[in-house]
């Protein structure tokens, strides 16, 4: 699927497996998802650039590798995105955090921009858009749209759960945009929910089921 990728590594399948149990409470949901998130910003951050620094050990003096080039910022999107910035805020301390908000008009199933807040550098930072479910890819495709209206120019989307129809609209909406996923799911059923699925990742995040 050219520039998506499943993270399927063991400890992702074994945490997805959790969280789509629906017997799985919202306070241990909530902190499988924050490691899911944690997993995936490992694998997803590990083509950022290294640069030479000169150091000096207990022992010498030596040259060693830190992170170099475009900074980081997270940008969820609102609520469920939420979900998943602590996780990937531990590994990467430094990023900032963007907030945008998509909501799916339940008639037209269209995606609705209402909320956007970002850092003001979005055009330096490599950008990490975060949503639990890639479903239909309206509301990772507007989210991308009003990233890219304001200036972004580098952007990958990582999600927890997504669907061939999902990827195909995202890709084809946004080719230059990688997409990551810990679990490629089968397909829609009738209402956009994903099949197998885990729900509806905001209701099991926040209670509100």
């Amino acid at each position: 699927m050219g520039n998506f990728q499943v993270i399927d590594h063991p400890l992702i399948q074994h945490k997805i497996t959790i969280l789509r149990d629906k017997r799985t409470g919202t306070k241990y949901f909530r902190e499988v998802v924050n490691e899911v998130a944690r997993l995936l910003a490992y694998e997803v951050s590990r083509d950022m650039p290294l640069e030479d620094v000169e150091i000096e050990t207990p022992i010498v003096k030596s040259i060693q590798k830190q992170l170099s080039g475009k900074k980081v910022a997270i940008i969820p999107i609102l609520r469920a995105g939420l979900g998943m910035v602590d996780g990937m805020l531990d590994l990467i301390p430094a990023a900032k955090v963007g907030h945008v908000g998509i909501y799916r008009d339940p008639e037209t199933l269209e995606a609705v921009e209402y909320f956007v807040k970002l850092p003001s550098d979005i055009n330096e930072r490599q950008l990490l858009v975060v949503d639990p479910m890639l479903a239909t890819g309206a509301s990772a495709i507007a989210a991308i749209d009003a990233l890219k209206k304001r200036g972004a120019t580098s952007i990958k989307f990582v999600c927890l759960v997504a669907v061939p129809e999902g990827v195909e609209a995202l890709q084809t909406a946004h080719p230059d945009v990688d997409i990551y996923a810990a679990a490629l799911d089968e397909k829609l059923n009738e209402d956009a929910y994903i099949v197998p699925g885990l729900g509806d990742a905001g209701d099991r995040l926040f209670g509100t089921l």
